[in-house]
């Protein structure tokens, strides 16, 4: 009897222990099953996430518009200005910015008091008006350094990877030397496009070669054909002007105004900064939008290897124009 119970004990406790190591097994095996991943694997970022967040900091906006300001009907530059003071990014102003001399009180009492907000982010350009004084004295004595040399009136800066020409389209004036092959400009021109050989190129002045403006006179250039032939040469992929008082997106061409959707210039005319209006005749070819009853501002977005462009109006009125591009560089 004695020799049952031990060995009845003997098993029990044989049977015990196989339960604790089934019951250890079984936890080691849990354990591993709701164990976390390890912390390195949940702060990878995806390429494609950090491949936007990198040209989302390369995009820069460049928004305006060309003549702007009058002492004689001020709510124009108001409205306009309203809608720039929303918007960050660079201003580009494409000349006539204060009517009627482009003088100094003139931007004191007229221009100031609406554009002039956001003098600090404005790179000018220079319109006929301003040059009612041969030197156009008060518009350089005005904007400084943020309008290129004194007297010269061209001048080029970056965004990002956008090269952003000025241009001073007022060929006839004497001290500037015309606009022609081998002029000052043209020559500065090329030199200057030759030094970013990849880069978007935009350029932005006065007046245009191509426009349906009523009075051809007034606003078609050829005499800017040569800085269009250097620019086409280029790849550039914009040209922004004003002098009429409207709005007007072209197709994009090149300098003998022949369509070319591969390679060509798209020139956007802007004058719809608050001065007046001026009327537009029949559509000259290429001409895809036009509008000549609406003050507003011109947005560009500029992307590496893209843009878009927005027309937005002033405040009551509905004319829009949206659309997007590609870099010919």
């Amino acid at each position: 009897m004695l020799g049952y119970v031990e060995n009845s004990r003997w098993k029990g406790s044989r049977v015990w222990n196989v339960l604790l190591l089934l019951t250890f097994l079984t936890s080691v095996e849990t354990h591993a099953q709701i164990a976390p991943p390890p912390a390195s694997s949940s702060s990878k970022q995806s390429p494609t996430r950090t491949k936007k967040k990198r040209t989302s900091e390369r995009t820069f906006v460049l928004v305006g518009a060309g003549d702007i300001a009058g002492c004689q009907n001020p709510e124009g530059a108001a409205a306009t200005a309203k809608l720039i003071e929303q918007i960050p990014g660079t201003v580009f102003a494409a000349g006539d910015l204060a009517y009627e001399k482009g003088s100094t009180e003139e931007f004191k009492n007229c221009y100031d008091p609406a554009w002039g907000r956001f003098r600090d982010r404005t790179r000018p350009a220079l319109g006929n008006h301003e040059y009612a004084d041969p030197s156009a004295a008060a518009y350089f004595q005005y904007w400084g350094t943020q309008a290129g040399p004194r007297g010269k009136g061209y001048y080029s800066y970056e965004l990002g990877d956008w090269h952003i020409v000025v241009l001073n389209t007022n060929c006839y004036i004497k001290e500037l030397g015309g606009c022609g092959a081998g002029s000052r400009q043209e020559t500065w021109l090329k030199e200057d496009l030759a030094k970013r050989p990849g880069a978007c190129i935009l350029a932005y002045g006065h007046h245009a070669l191509f426009s349906s403006g009523v009075f051809q006179k007034h606003a078609v250039h050829p005499e800017l054909k040569q800085l269009w032939e250097d620019l086409y040469a280029a790849h550039a992929d914009l040209v922004l002007a004003g002098h009429e008082h409207s709005y007007e997106r072209f197709a994009p061409q090149d300098p003998e105004g022949k369509a070319d959707p591969a390679n060509g210039i798209r020139e956007i005319v802007a004058g719809t900064g608050g001065r007046s209006h001026d009327l537009l005749g029949f559509a000259t070819p290429n001409s895809e939008v036009r509008e000549w009853n609406t003050y507003g501002v011109l947005k560009l977005t500029l992307s590496p290897g893209k843009y878009t462009w927005e027309f937005i109006p002033e405040e009551g009125k509905n004319f829009h124009d949206v659309g997007n591009g590609t870099c010919h560089n």
